[in-house]
């Protein structure tokens, strides 16, 4: 037991290291003037070793499995992703020397397939997205691992409280913005647990800030919020990569959210590339369906006479995904026109309304 205490202590010490290596995420200030008075911020979190948000998520969900003891020296960890989460958990893994197998829909970006085997994980393919819960548990009794399973415990593997959680990151980056407490934070769920994190540090520091939460199409978060239904499922998962489930996931917890709003796909592909063209760099579309969201509110500030701030995420690159939001005949064929939206974004820039 001592040996194993050791290596437990050892382990932990070289996560807190990397993380002390680690620079914080850029907040990012967008220059839209159609908008005067109303600050929009994008928390970028592509700028984290593994590229997304779920870097932070990752480092949690290893500190939390160690310190409860679940993880040793050759533990195979298994995990159920959309992609970036195995990413990032394979990134940690080949850090404590551990193997790591990403249990993952067939339809998974290429490149996060790559991402994963330079850190030195494997990839392994289920049909369909609601697949990849009991074939990451039957992985781990088979091999004798550990299934981190991010969609439980995300929410609680998160200190928050504070601790440089995401949420007070970004009330210290704003404190000397014009408004630095701000109206919203907009984000959208994949596990939830972001959401949780940020939605209990509002209440916890007794802020104003109201959290909205934007869902995707084929998602039932947005109907599970207003209907309270745990039982509700979808038999098409979700086409914008990393958030919506086909499932209410345990760490979504609908009571930490002021608002919920559904995004369609076609407005998020295309608030994506709106976005490359203000920040000279290309984003995922789940980047795009928070942004749409929150020029949505900007929108609805601006009608009611209101300034003030919002912050939103920035969660990846668009490099990861070349081959679908970036490819005209993918879009085509899986999302469809993106005429309307691109209309109403170039709207907004002269009339500041959607």
């Amino acid at each position: 037991m001592s040996h194993l205490r050791e290596w437990t202590n050892n382990a932990v010490r070289k996560i807190e290291a990397d993380y002390r290596r680690s620079a914080d995420t850029h907040l990012i200030k967008l220059d839209l003037p159609c908008i005067s008075g109303i600050d929009l911020y994008l928390k970028d979190e592509s700028t984290h070793p593994t590229g997304s948000l779920k870097h932070r998520l990752a480092r949690s969900l290893f500190l939390y499995a160690l310190s409860n003891g679940w993880v040793g020296p050759k533990t195979t960890i298994i995990e159920s992703s959309s992609g970036s989460t195995a990413v990032s958990e394979a990134y940690f893994a080949r850090l404590l020397g551990l193997p790591f197998i990403a249990v993952v829909p067939q339809n998974t970006a290429k490149k996060k397939i790559e991402q994963i085997e330079f850190y030195g994980g494997k990839a392994h393919f289920v049909e369909r997205s609601d697949q990849i819960y009991a074939e990451s548990r039957r992985l781990a009794k088979e091999l004798d691992g550990h299934y981190m399973d991010q969609f439980t415990y995300a929410e609680r593997a998160t200190d928050w409280r504070g601790n440089n959680n995401i949420a007070d990151s970004i009330f210290n980056q704003m404190t000397l913005e014009a408004h630095p407490i701000p109206k919203w934070i907009v984000m959208s769920p994949g596990t939830g647990g972001t959401s949780a994190t940020i939605g209990r540090f509002l209440r916890y520091q007794q802020h104003p800030t109201k959290l909205c939460v934007v869902d995707p199409d084929n998602s039932v978060f947005f109907d599970y919020y207003h209907s309270g239904n745990t039982e509700l499922t979808s038999a098409v998962g979700s086409k914008i990569e990393g958030i919506g489930r086909p499932r209410v996931e345990p760490s979504f917890i609908a009571g930490v959210v002021d608002e919920m709003r559904k995004i369609p796909d076609a407005a998020s592909v295309a608030t994506a590339h709106w976005l490359e063209q203000k920040l000279g760099r290309k984003v995922g579309a789940s980047t795009g369906t928070n942004v749409f969201g929150a020029l949505q509110l900007a929108c609805e500030m601006k009608r009611k006479g209101e300034i003030g701030s919002i912050v939103t995420l920035l969660c990846d690159s668009g490099e990861r995904y070349l081959d679908t939001y970036y490819n005209p005949d993918w879009v085509t064929n899986h999302i469809g026109d993106l005429t309307p939206y691109q209309t109403k974004l170039s709207e907004f820039e002269t009339l500041g309304c959607l």
